[in-house]
């Protein structure tokens, strides 16, 4: 064990240590902290019954449980541990660091203890897919790779296992660093569009925690950053280190790019042609080039073309759930904001698309969702609380025309799939793919889309129909 990680849990003798927010990333430091002999308080906005078999499993364990609306009172702990998705400017947490209480994170104490090399991404759209083309790439090299952050694995639980020849590779989201004090070795900016502005106070904001990823590196580091995105490639000026610009439209000295050809370079360097992804879709062949010049030097091309071959990509990201009478099911629910639905599902597929969208909302604008729906759809199934805003980006559209795209209503999941079933013709593409988050019917994105999937894998026989 590192001797960091040693002193730092050896420290936690007798501490008051609270948790804000229970499940995540916090669940499993809750019970270390309480094996090292803190005393932990485990506070949440749920009560007890909505916790279920959680809330005993912590009393058992000996955490204090401070439950419900007031459970942020009296923060009397000398460690404050919010979760990702809590807002770093609330009032109690601003009130427990004028008192001098130490408010952190899991990933922020992650980083000051990491004892190898730690590659971290960011950026509104392409994060999971992106971190994990990166651990998948250094695994083919015989790294062992810790990979977690907002990929939904916390990394702090395993800190005394990483040895300093092993490599990190984290997603982060701006949540969390909005509040870090510390850079990644490698840090990658897949690309910034606006989101989360149900969170963030302004756009502002939301950009100045995403550059943290790359204002606290030092010279020895590398920044990874997307020449095709301005609000990214503003980025650039905030660096110390090394700079790598990827581009999919100009050619790159030290980073990847995309020649007229479709072949992938690196510099002068040929990697491969990007036929050879197995991902679908534009937005893959970028994800490929973030992750190919974070690696590059590390990871040979031999390597880079076997990755790129075999790996199917993550679930819930475009995900083919099922054909049924030569209509195919996609599942989308990644899609959480307009720009990744019109990068993924309205960018890849052709027209003839049944798409499922709406849910819970950030405050973000849909008028570029409106022109590529009217574009690309044939018909539009909507719910959730975003679905008249949806609608008016779809009928404000230059090109809209009454009935071109079909628009339907439904109350919720159940109904838009068998709506969708009862419309698909022969050739149809349906795919869920919300431009919203899920929070106003589901804890999740992924549970979402798994509900999806169980709903489209229901539908019956074999049906067929021709236009």
């Amino acid at each position: 064990m590192d001797s960091r990680v040693q002193t730092f849990f050896e420290g936690l003798q007798g501490k008051k240590v609270a948790f804000c927010g229970i499940g995540g990333s916090n669940l499993p430091l809750i019970r270390i902290f309480l094996e090292h002999g803190a005393k932990v308080q485990a506070r949440d906005r749920r009560q007890r019954e909505q916790l279920g078999d959680t809330a005993r499993q912590l009393e058992e364990l000996g955490a204090e449980l401070c439950l419900g609306e007031d459970y942020l009172k009296n923060l009397d702990a000398d460690m404050i541990f919010r979760t990702p998705g809590m807002k770093f400017f609330l009032p109690e947490l601003d009130q427990a660091r004028k008192e001098g209480r130490a408010v952190t994170s899991e990933m922020e104490v992650f980083f000051d203890l990491c004892p190898c090399k730690i590659y971290a991404v960011t950026g509104s759209d392409g994060k999971t897919t992106t971190t994990t083309i990166i651990s998948k790439l250094l695994e083919s090299t015989g790294k062992t790779v810790h990979l977690g952050g907002n990929i939904g694995k916390p990394l702090l639980p395993e800190i005394a296992s990483i040895g300093p020849g092993d490599v990190a590779v984290v997603e982060l989201s701006s949540f969390q660093l909005i509040s870090m004090r510390k850079s990644p070795d490698v840090a990658v900016v897949t690309n910034v569009s606006p989101n989360h502005l149900d969170i963030h106070k302004d756009m502002t904001e939301y950009v100045e925690a995403k550059k943290n990823i790359v204002r606290h590196q030092n010279a020895f580091s590398r920044a990874v950053i997307n020449a095709d995105n301005a609000i990214a490639a503003s980025f650039a000026e905030s660096v110390r280190g090394q700079v790598r610009l990827f581009s999919r439209r100009r050619a790159s000295t030290y980073g990847a790019w995309l020649r007229e050809d479709g072949m992938i370079l690196v510099g002068d360097t040929e990697i491969m042609p990007a036929s050879d992804i197995r991902l679908p879709g534009m937005h893959n062949v970028e994800n490929y080039l973030a992750a190919i010049s974070a690696v590059w030097g590390e990871v040979d091309a031999e390597s880079i073309r076997k990755v790129a071959k075999e790996f199917s990509g993550v679930q819930h990201r475009m995900e083919l759930v099922r054909e049924l009478g030569e209509v195919k099911y996609y599942n989308d629910s990644i899609g959480t904001s307009p720009t990744r639905t019109i990068s993924g599902t309205l960018s890849v597929y052709p027209d003839k698309i049944i798409l499922l969208a709406g849910g819970y909302d950030k405050h973000l604008p849909f008028e570029e969702l409106g022109k590529a729906i009217v574009e690309k759809v044939k018909l539009l199934i909507l719910m959730g609380q975003t679905a008249d805003k949806i609608e008016e980006s779809v009928k404000a559209a230059p090109e809209y025309q009454p009935g071109h795209p079909e628009i339907l209503r439904v109350s919720g999941m159940e109904e838009a799939v068998l709506a969708a079933y009862q419309a698909a013709k022969s050739g149809d593409i349906v795919s869920l793919s919300p431009a919203c988050a899920s929070f106003d019917q589901y804890t999740s994105f992924e549970v979402r889309g798994y509900h999806f999937k169980q709903l489209v894998n229901a539908l019956p026989g074999t049906k067929k129909k021709e236009e």
